[in-house]
């Protein structure tokens, strides 16, 4: 495929893009475009578009961060990834970038990443007319005998022209005159040199001197020339014309040869003697610097160098010889020096592309770099083998010349290596061996490929009972091997139901640190154990997590007092142990029962007679409980005996509870019956006596408020009587008969409770004051109810009015 653009007219240039595929690891995508360019061309100026020529749009280019590659060299072209154009960065000049060589160019990598795409690309630099032809002088002199014959020849030397091709110098031109003829000549190498051919005999006394002008002229479109001045001095006789030995010499030399170093002898014998026969040696018809790197002796014709060769820069020296006597007659000669390749240039290893990091999931294969090995040396000296030191993980492989990828040759794992330091080493096969190493540093990305762990996937935890609401029960901790948000780890409770709530209610927990807070406040009677299942979970996507199993264990406290179940205690009972006068020491009396609702230590129990009418006569086990007499029974000992015993826990501190026993000592029941009566009615009088100064006070108050009210009640009501009902009719005084028998008794109290809801009301009829009935309870206490009377109650839920009525007659 070529692409023809039409520059400027003078000189007419075309751009060519010659594209061949190769196959690059990954993709077979690497591309060869060639484009041609004339030097001297402004920065900016546009050298072809990459994009279109690739098939490639320019979100391509951003999303690949295509980028230009030059290896160690300048930098002469830029991309425009907007655009997709390679553009000028730097003034080329043809002549500097490659001197006479044909064709001239540069090359550069053209790199594009997910996934890698290699593009080489070729810029030939095409010459521009922008150098006159250059004479290494000013002035030639010659000196020729007037007895030289025609077509004797004198050397004029060459002119210099740094262009190429039809730029380059292309003929001379010498003025016109009666005496020479000028010969153009060239060289294999391209070389065009000129002379001057003697056509008729010099005249000493006519023209001592003459003076012509040499023009060299290039091929360009305008052309451009240079000149030089041509001075001829007619001297005396001079017969015989100097004569190398060799028209070419050939020799060699190592291009490490030290200055002054030997490269070979020319040689040119004349016939005549004296001053004609002396020959000089110099330098002619050469180009660039070679008197910078040779020297001649001009009087043995010794060459040697005074400067530094470089095979890889020039691998040939044809250097052109002059030999010429005292009456300027000369010969020309040609040598050719060869300079030997060593093996001084150490490969050099370019990064065409590096992918830092890669992910830890990256599949076996996966491309790393793309290599350039280049070393300038020649034959064996240049030939270079590539190896990678972490040959367990990558390895390298080489698609094309000069070209190598780096791919993963096993799976990376970045929890066991995070980092790797990979040395790449190239040697060639010179003698002795050069080498270079390049260093990188590949960093390996994570990948969420880690669950979360437990030290321990169960754990006990253990808390006090009655521990406030709040309080830090445990604290949990996972450990992710990921890294950052993958390795950021919450913790979740699985709100599972315990006892028929939700575990929720029972504890939280911090899901960043992990610690166990109790939502409430524990009861070990009621929950000894709690099992809970917590989840840790990553920050990764998707998200990783694991389990753990937490038992809580409550811990007891000692929070119960112990409870007495046997002998029972009663306000109103009095239950009595009887002990025969007639037992012995030892007999078990009664055994008192307690339990506590504590468990271990707390829970456990003893028993201690704390009060007692005889400590002599009765005992208390201190595990058991068991009250026992501690001698035999006499009759000097009470009937009556009152034992305190006291219950008291192990717990720290303790807790006790009392109970009161109560023992009668005799043989038969009524004597304990009698004893008992008067025990019961003083233990109901001192238990109650307080409750019944409480009553009686508020009973009076009570009375004492109604008196106030009725006595208040009827003054008002009389007050009104008397002053609605004042007239002057005699009052007659009613009198009602006593001996009357009718169906009503004589004094009735009614208690009628209003409301304003009917539904509510309650009528109770409450007996005459009058009858009493006395009874005689099991305790020996009096009562005397009163006789029923007629009770009208209507009860409300807002007001209730209560009015008292005697009736009388």
């Amino acid at each position: 495929m070529a692409l023809a653009k039409t520059g400027r007219k003078s000189p007419k240039w075309t751009t060519t893009m010659v594209m061949s595929f190769a196959f690059v690891y990954i993709r077979p995508v690497l591309a060869q475009m060639r484009y041609s360019v004339p030097e001297e061309m402004r920065k900016g100026s546009l050298i072809g578009n990459i994009a279109n020529d690739l098939g490639l749009d320019a979100d391509r280019l951003r999303s690949g961060r295509a980028r230009i590659v030059t290896g160690d060299g300048v930098k002469y072209a830029e991309l425009n990834s907007n655009k997709g154009s390679l553009v000028v960065m730097e003034r080329i000049d043809r002549e500097e970038l490659c001197g006479d060589t044909i064709p001239c160019s540069f090359s550069f990598e053209i790199i594009l990443e997910n996934p890698v795409e290699l593009h080489q690309v070729t810029v030939e630099i095409l010459d521009v007319n922008d150098h006159s032809p250059i004479f290494q002088k000013d002035r030639i002199n010659l000196e020729i005998s007037e007895s030289a014959t025609p077509g004797a020849r004198f050397l004029l030397g060459s002119a210099e022209d740094p262009d190429v091709g039809v730029n380059a110098l292309q003929h001379y031109i010498l003025t016109e005159n009666d005496n020479f003829v000028l010969k153009q000549h060239a060289r294999p190498d391209g070389m065009k040199y000129a002379e001057m051919v003697l056509q008729k005999p010099l005249d000493r006394e006519l023209h001592p001197q003459l003076s012509l002008t040499l023009t060299a002229v290039d091929g360009g479109d305008p052309p451009r020339s240079g000149t030089v001045n041509i001075k001829v001095t007619v001297l005396d006789a001079n017969d015989n014309t100097p004569v190398f030995n060799q028209s070419v010499y050939t020799a060699s030399v190592l291009e490490n040869a030290k200055r002054g170093a030997y490269i070979t002898t020319v040689n040119a014998s004349d016939a005549d003697s004296g001053a004609y026969g002396l020959i000089y040696y110099s330098f002619a018809n050469f180009k660039g610097n070679i008197a910078a790197i040779f020297s001649i002796d001009e009087n043995t014709g010794t060459i040697s160098v005074i400067g530094d060769l470089d095979y890889e820069k020039v691998k040939k020296y044809e250097i052109g010889i002059e030999a010429k006597d005292q009456g300027g007659l000369g010969d020309s000669s040609k040598v050719i020096v060869e300079v030997i390749d060593v093996n001084d240039n150490a490969p050099v290893i370019s990064v065409m592309s590096f992918t830092s990091p890669v992910s830890e999931d990256a599949p076996v294969g996966t491309t790393i770099a793309i290599l350039n090995v280049k070393d300038n040396d020649s034959g064996q000296n240049g030939n270079v083998d590539l190896k990678v030191d972490q040959i367990i993980v990558f390895k390298l492989k080489s698609s094309i010349t000069n070209y190598y990828t780096l791919v993963t040759d096993a799976t990376l794992d970045r929890e066991r290596v995070t980092e790797y330091n990979i040395t790449i080493t190239a040697t060639d096969l010179g003698s002795p061996p050069l080498s270079s190493q390049k260093q990188l540093t590949l960093k390996v990305s994570d990948v969420n490929d880690n669950a979360p762990e437990f030290a321990e996937s169960t754990r006990e935890a253990f808390l006090f009972e009655n521990n406030p609401p709040g309080v830090s029960i445990f604290t949990v901790s996972a450990r992710d091997r990921d890294w950052s948000q993958n390795s950021r780890i919450s913790y979740i409770l699985d709100d599972t139901a315990w006892g028929g709530s939700p575990v929720s209610s029972y504890i939280s927990i911090n899901a960043e640190s992990g610690v166990i807070h109790a939502v409430r406040s524990f009861d070990y009677e009621q929950m000894k154990k709690m099992k809970v299942s917590i989840k840790a979970q990553d920050g990764g996507s998707p998200p990783l997590s694991s389990n753990m199993t937490l038992d809580i264990i409550i811990q007891d406290q000692n929070d119960n007092t112990p409870q007495i179940l046997y002998p029972v205690q009663t306000g109103s009972t009095v239950v009595a142990e009887m002990v025969p006068r007639s037992v012995e020491s030892g007999y078990l009396v009664t055994k008192v029962v307690a339990v506590d609702m504590d468990s271990g230590q707390n829970a456990w129990l003893s028993y201690k007679l704390q009060k007692a009418a005889d400590r002599a006569l009765f005992e208390v086990g201190a595990q058991n409980g068991e009250i026992r007499t501690v001698r035999q029974v006499t009759d000097k000992d009470a009937v009556k005996q009152k034992l305190t015993v006291i219950v008291e826990d192990n717990g720290q501190p303790s807790r006790s509870a009392t109970v009161t026993v109560n023992v009668a000592v005799a043989d038969s029941f009524p004597e304990v019956l009698s004893e008992f009566t008067d025990f019961t009615r003083e233990k109901d009088y001192n238990d109650n006596i307080t409750f019944y100064l409480v009553l009686a006070l508020a009973v009076v108050s009570f009375l004492f408020i109604l008196c106030v009210v009725a006595i208040i009640s009827v003054k008002i009501y009389r007050w009104r009587q008397a002053r609605l009902y004042h007239t002057s009719l005699p009052i007659i005084p009613y009198y009602p008969d006593a001996s009357r028998t009718g169906t009503l008794q004589p004094m009735y109290n009614y208690e009628v409770c209003m409301t304003t809801d009917s539904r509510k009301s309650d009528l109770k009829y409450i007996r005459p004051g009058c009858q009493s009935i006395i009874s005689l309870d099991s305790g020996g206490t009096l009562t005397l109810p009163l006789p029923p009377r007629d009770k009208a109650v209507f009860d409300t839920d807002d007001n209730q009015v209560r009015t008292f009525r005697n009736a009388h007659g």
